[in-house]
């Protein structure tokens, strides 16, 4: 017998070679939520793996964001399975579009038509595989055997992936027969995949999935119809480019052929913000243009190129900058920990800001206020302000799309833009990438090129951040009269440069060491770009630095 620790001080013993899985079972009752991993060693391992000594291990669940994103591949892999038995011959391929509010949008390829009977007998076979609980085996082939059977199988992005990575094997998985490949860690069998559903939309279905703050309740559908169609729009160009996935990104910069890439998803951004810029000026009472986002969006780079591109219409763009109106430090509210809350609504003078912005569309003129960041208060440096018949205020802030901060500008006055780096790029055909890993490997390379944080301190904060978008930014997305996506296929392949060495800075034993090698195994997948070739005025310079806006 040997001891394994968890909780610190609590302990159960299990014979030699006991797998984690039967572990979690013996002390599952004690857990609110599902253990899918566990960590041991700071390493995640799962739980098909057996006990070789006695250990210390921390039991994950799925309301961790590891024990979540090994649930949704898994859940994601049963969706495949059961597609392929239901659809047979008919279906060619599963694509994993992206991610849409509290789900995934999947495509078929083939002679299947997506209806409410098919997805309602998907759904039963989905159940049944469950309710057998079969088991998610893994195996580890060579390369040259992967590549050969994805090949024969229509899996030609995965296997141009697989053409690109150094290792001489890859590990797969297996549900009673059925093949497939996953970037991650998955559970040990079919059972633990209790909730889900599913739902057509579009021209395909969505796989609905527990959120992580609730794993036990299958989200409701919440269609996001704007934030869809710059998904879907962004998905069907990048595929018909012949660079939507990460095997055919390597392939364009293997035959040399990255700056070509890189000028044609900027000339496609550039295109997006023009006519942004189009829609704006053809509404003359427009006199504020309001944009929000998520953090490391580029909404500071989006607003000078939009600002360039209403200059060429003959209007006269003004940046106002709503951090500017920030409260003073100390009548900023504070969060459950105690810290200053900078992402709350209420740590902003609504009442100064509007009486600012109505004064100036009365043909007032205003003095601007500075926020001083290091004094925690704002001042008054002399910049006075007037708007006249072409004058136009550019504001960014991320409260922009939320109504009381603008309570008291006519709605006429105001358009709106949503910028989010929604990434859709995708690893495979059934592996996507996290939108929010985009934007997190963008703060991590600026945090650590304009403040001075390491990326060990960017990834302990990033769930604060989170939390702070989905309650302050999410919810008003849909508002927006236009969304605009940020993301560059090639941006990826440029950042590897500024991240890894970042990554591997954070020590083995930090909290944040998983986090960091996961997204380092991701890096991984690209081959890299020099950043010499990317614009002076592409959005990414505002994280790698070289902006010809100085940002």
């Amino acid at each position: 017998m040997v001891t394994i620790t968890y909780d610190k001080k609590k302990s159960i013993q299990v014979p030699l070679g006991t797998s984690y899985a039967e572990a979690a079972r013996l002390v599952q009752p004690e857990f609110e939520h599902d253990i899918v991993l566990v960590r041991s060693d700071n390493k995640l391992k799962e739980l098909h793996k057996q006990v070789k000594g006695s250990e210390t291990l921390r039991f994950v669940t799925t309301a961790e964001r590891a024990g979540m994103l090994t649930y949704e591949r898994s859940a994601l892999m049963l969706l495949s399975k059961a597609l392929h038995m239901v659809a047979g011959e008919a279906l060619e391929k599963v694509w994993v579009e992206f991610s849409v509010i509290n789900g995934y949008y999947v495509e078929l390829r083939g002679q299947v038509e997506v209806t409410k009977e098919l997805v309602s007998q998907v759904k039963v076979c989905m159940k049944k595989l469950v309710k057998q609980d079969l088991p998610i085996e893994k195996k580890k082939v060579s390369m040259d055997v992967a590549r050969l059977y994805f090949k024969e199988h229509k899996m030609e992005n995965r296997e141009k992936l697989f053409r690109f990575r150094r290792h001489s094997g890859v590990n797969v998985y297996t549900i009673d027969g059925y093949v497939d490949y996953y970037y991650g860690y998955m559970v040990p069998s079919t059972g633990f995949i209790k909730y889900f559903d599913l739902k057509p939309y579009e021209k395909g279905l969505v796989l609905l999935l527990p959120l992580q703050a609730s794993p036990e309740k299958v989200a409701k559908f919440d269609p996001q119809p704007k934030v869809f169609e710059a998904l879907d729009g962004f998905a069907k160009w990048s595929e018909s480019m012949g660079i939507g996935t990460i095997g055919e990104i390597n392939e364009k910069i293997s035959r040399g052929e990255a700056l070509d890439m890189i000028l044609t998803a900027e000339a496609r951004q550039e295109a997006d913000i023009a006519r942004i810029a189009s829609q704006i000026a053809a509404r003359p009472e427009v006199k504020c243009v309001m944009i929000a986002g998520p953090s490391s969006s580029g909404k500071t780079s989006f607003s000078h190129r939009l600002s360039v591109q209403l200059r060429g219409l003959g209007l006269k763009p003004h940046p106002i900058e709503v951090d500017n109106y920030f409260v003073d430090r100390k009548y900023t509210p504070r969060d459950e920990n105690g810290e200053y809350d900078f992402e709350t609504i209420e740590g902003v003078d609504i009442e100064g800001f509007n009486r600012d912005m109505v004064d100036l569309l009365h043909g007032k003129v205003v003095k601007m206020p500075t926020y001083n960041f290091k004094t925690g208060k704002r001042e008054y440096r002399g910049n006075t302000l007037k708007l006249g018949e072409e004058d136009i205020l550019v504001i960014e802030g991320i409260h922009c799309l939320n109504d009381r901060l603008s309570a008291k500008i006519p709605k006429k006055n105001k358009f709106r833009v949503y910028i989010s780096a929604l990434t859709n790029t995708n690893i495979d055909e059934h592996n996507r990438i996290p939108t929010s890993d985009g934007r997190l490997l963008r703060r991590m390379v600026r945090d650590a090129r304009t403040r001075g944080y390491s990326a060990q301190e960017t990834i302990a904060r990033w769930d604060s951040v989170r939390r702070g978008e989905k309650k302050n930014i999410i919810p008003y997305q849909e508002s927006a009269d236009v969304v605009f996506n940020s993301s560059l296929v090639y941006e990826f392949s440029v950042i590897k440069n500024y991240a890894e060495h970042l990554l591997f800075g954070i020590p083995e034993d930090a909290p944040e060491y998983v986090e960091a090698n996961r997204l380092l195994k991701f890096l991984d997948y690209f081959l890299a770009i020099d950043s010499t070739l990317v614009p002076q005025n592409s959005l990414l310079r505002e994280f790698v630095g070289g902006s010809v806006f100085g940002v």
